[in-house]
């Protein structure tokens, strides 16, 4: 089977009349508020400010590493992305346009163009539906009314991600975990998507089967043109898979760069703090750690300010000045792409982080 072959029989959309310069993906100021509800009456409390002012931008065939703390609001970033949750404000412009309000018909074809593979491949599979039946599902869905057709494209994207034909009859309990996740990336793609998000897909793996999804993955992307949001909170395996990562705290995006640039030369303190964090695979050497002190604050009553500056190491280096308590950091451009939401990014010298 030629991938060729797959794309002829798994029809497109209607080519985009944008410029191909345009990004597939960006994200505009987006905001996810969630009510915390209370009393006999569950009248609203507090409010959990999970995503809060996220900007992103994703290139056509990139993949961008959306890394942080459990509790950071990636996975909320993904789900406002797909449309599964809905945004509180802010705008995602998919391909050019704006679908950030769309409803029913008008949003179902933009929904095959986004798919998602999920963090749980145990917990994202019905227990009584059949492999090939899980991963025919979003044809039938979409149109494709026709069994006997349903059946050869589900053997053939189970072919594409390294399963056997006879395996479609199975139920997801007959499989091996990483074979569960299979199931989940060939049930992603069957309908030949423009966006994939990977919501953790190989957390839940192990450390052996993790390299063989990402290398399946990292395929794939390259045979069928893929763009990807990969969500993991594991700084190796982002670096491993991601062309730009971005790095959130506590709901806004703290650093976003290209991946070499910023494994070189992380420049927010919290980036930092998670580079040193990274296991050195040689007993002989040690990474000087920076250890943060204290735990996340809650997102239902985030520091004014920026809302790292109750753990920040650079503060305290820098006599801790009243900009970080008092006033929010813009994400800001400091060379080469490079976008930082720091008041004092450029003063995170090396003496510093030794300090540290």
């Amino acid at each position: 089977m030629t991938v060729a072959r797959l794309r002829s029989e798994l029809p497109s959309l209607e080519a985009s009349a944008i410029s191909r310069e345009a990004p597939l993906v960006e994200l505009r100021d987006l905001v996810k508020v969630f009510p915390v509800k209370g009393g006999v009456l569950q009248r609203t409390v507090a409010e959990v400010r999970a995503v809060d002012g996220v900007d992103l931008r994703i290139e056509r065939g990139e993949t961008v590493g959306l890394v942080g703390e459990s509790g950071c609001g990636k996975t909320t970033v993904g789900r406002l992305l797909l449309r599964l949750i809905e945004p509180t404000s802010g705008s995602i412009l998919f391909d050019g346009e704006d679908i950030t309000r769309l409803r029913g018909a008008s949003l179902k074809p933009y929904r095959r163009r986004m798919q998602i593979i999920f963090q749980d491949p145990s917990a994202s599979l019905d227990p009584r539906t059949p492999a090939g039946d899980s991963i025919g599902d979003g044809l039938r869905i979409h149109g494709v009314s026709d069994a006997a057709e349903r059946r050869r494209r589900v053997t053939r994207i189970m072919d594409l991600v390294g399963l056997q034909q006879y395996q479609a009859r199975r139920y997801p309990h007959e499989f091996s975990g990483g074979q569960r996740q299979r199931i989940g990336i060939a049930r992603a793609l069957v309908l030949e998507p423009d966006l994939v998000v990977c919501d953790e897909p190989v957390s839940a793996l192990d450390v052996s089967i993790q390299a063989q999804v990402l290398n399946l993955l990292r395929s794939l992307q390259g045979e069928l043109g893929l763009t990807y949001l990969f969500i993991a909170h594991n700084m190796g395996v982002v670096e491993h898979v991601s062309q730009r990562v971005a790095v959130m705290y506590l709901g806004r995006v703290a650093e976003i760069a290209a991946r070499e640039q910023i494994y070189r030369d992380p420049r927010h303190p919290y980036t930092l703090a998670l580079m040193s964090a990274i296991p050195v695979p040689d007993p002989a050497l040690r990474r000087k750690r920076i250890i943060l002190r204290g735990d996340v604050p809650s997102p239902v009553d985030p520091p004014s300010g920026c809302n790292f500056h109750p753990r920040c190491w650079l503060r305290d280096r820098l006599e801790r000045p009243v900009e970080c308590s008092e006033q929010v950091p813009l994400l800001r451009d400091l060379a080469d792409a490079h976008r930082v939401a720091c008041h004092f990014a450029e003063q995170s010298s090396e003496r510093l982080r030794d300090e540290a």
